[in-house]
């Protein structure tokens, strides 16, 4: 696994190929040596962590996923927040709030919203999972919930009382080159389950493990890494 690079300012800008360009070039390729990718499509699902991913970077974590195809996977921690705060990240980035970091995601939550840890691919840049509002620059509609953006406007937006409410930032994501993260769930590695939105935007990151794992109706005191996938 790659290893989280120094602490330098964020960069909000178009992703670069190697963590989100999935071209469909590979795809026969892939598929002839992955069956599974021809079937096992886990776009706006939650991957939640088993007891066996003893991995310290996903161990306990639940992973939203933005794209699946047979070339591989993209995806972002949900619930491992980094010291740093919304408010921290705006005045790195030089913008002007009009409004209160919290009033950005959080309306009825008085505590700063914690940015948070994506992954160990591209940890210096901004990914920013959020409610569909407007066209961005680099942007990525997952689902009729969920979009997903690169690009600083978003956040300008954002900063301006103008941009989506519900949104979800990370530094960093997962990426899964093909057939690998197939792997991973055939090995007892993941449990997979559709996302909820309300999950993503409405809850404190401390409680969205739990609340995934409800969803497959599991309490996860009694989790085993014995169990399969939804």
């Amino acid at each position: 696994m790659a290893k989280q690079g120094k602490q330098r300012s964020p960069s909000f800008s178009a992703p670069s190929a190697d963590a989100t360009d999935f071209s469909s070039s590979n795809t026969q390729h892939a598929s002839q040596h992955h069956p599974a990718t021809q079937t096992l499509q886990l776009a706006d699902h939650f991957l939640i962590a088993m007891p066996t991913m003893l991995d310290p970077i996903f161990g306990g974590t639940v992973v939203y996923i933005c794209e699946h195809t047979a070339n591989g996977a993209l995806g972002m921690i949900i619930n491992r927040p980094t010291d740093m705060t919304l408010a921290v990240l705006f005045e790195r980035l030089e913008l002007t709030l009009e409004i209160t970091p919290h009033d950005i995601s959080r309306p009825h939550t008085p505590a700063p919203v914690p940015v948070l840890f994506g992954g160990p691919v591209q940890v210096e840049r901004g990914f920013v999972l959020h409610a569909p509002t407007a066209n961005y620059n680099s942007s990525l509609n997952v689902s009729d919930s969920v979009s997903l953006t690169t690009s600083r406007d978003v956040l300008e937006a954002a900063a301006q009382g103008r941009g989506p409410q519900r949104l979800v930032v990370t530094l960093g994501c997962a990426g899964w080159s093909a057939g690998q993260l197939e792997e991973e769930i055939l090995r007892n590695g993941w449990l997979t389950v559709r996302a909820d939105p309300a999950i993503l935007f409405d809850m404190p990151s401390s409680d969205r493990f739990v609340a995934a794992m409800n969803l497959l109706g599991i309490d996860p005191t009694m989790l085993t890494g014995e169990a399969g996938h939804a």
